[in-house]
């Protein structure tokens, strides 16, 4: 099973406190809301207030048909784009995207992520540099709506969390329309076929293809 610090390098990120203190990498969507309600009156002169517990940086570029619920943090450079719609707790690092029509709530995106065409990202975290193709979602609840376990090849290991989407490590790609269901862990730097049911764990470095078919990613 994957530490935080085999999936993310989160050093000097507004996220690093937060998951330093994860035993596992799900435990940052436990701690999310209360982080962002301490860090929220730290950040300095370069973020204003945008409303309540909604704090944006001043270089970031927010569209006004975007709806934002607090308590939520936008990064330098990140882009919230036409009709997004952020639902609460919500950190976004710097030079992300949030594009036309896609949701997000309690949610971690570290720097470079970008979600930029009607995509669902709830209860997920999003390593740096990772992508969502378009009309790709995390399912974050179970069909029978019980508690989330990871799948690691038939080793369940119970997060506690009946809401949890994924995680994605850095420099993950995943194809347009393609569905993460509760609890997957996507390595670093896999990609993930479009029109992908993706459930448990993808290694790292790897191509995921379809259920049961993974191979290893080499390089060019």
């Amino acid at each position: 099973m994957y530490s935080v610090k085999d999936l993310y390098d989160f050093e000097g990120t507004m996220a690093e406190k937060l998951l330093l203190e994860c035993k596992n990498p799900w435990d940052a969507l436990k701690e999310l809301k209360a982080y962002l309600l301490a860090l929220l009156p730290e950040l300095g002169t370069d973020y204003f207030q945008r409303g309540e517990g909604i704090i944006v940086h001043k270089t970031a570029i927010v569209a006004d048909s975007a709806y934002i619920k607090g308590p939520c943090v936008i990064g330098p450079g990140s882009e919230i784009r036409h009709c997004a719609f952020i639902r609460g707790i919500a950190l976004i690092g710097e030079c992300c995207v949030v594009g036309n029509s896609s949701e997000l709530k309690n949610s971690l995106l570290l720097n470079h992520v970008q979600l930029p065409h009607y995509n669902y990202a709830g209860d997920s975290v999003f390593g740096n540099y990772s992508h969502m193709g378009a009309g790709a979602i995390t399912s974050n609840v179970k069909a029978d709506h019980g508690l989330v376990s990871v799948n690691d090849q038939g080793e369940k290991t119970p997060t506690g969390l009946k809401k949890f989407g994924a995680l994605l490590g850095d420099h993950v790609e995943v194809g347009c329309n393609s569905v993460l269901n509760p609890g997957s862990i996507i390595g670093r730097e896999s990609r993930i076929y479009p029109l992908s049911f993706v459930r448990g764990l993808v290694p790292s470095h790897s191509i995921y293809k379809c259920l049961g078919e993974i191979a290893e990613l080499k390089e060019d």
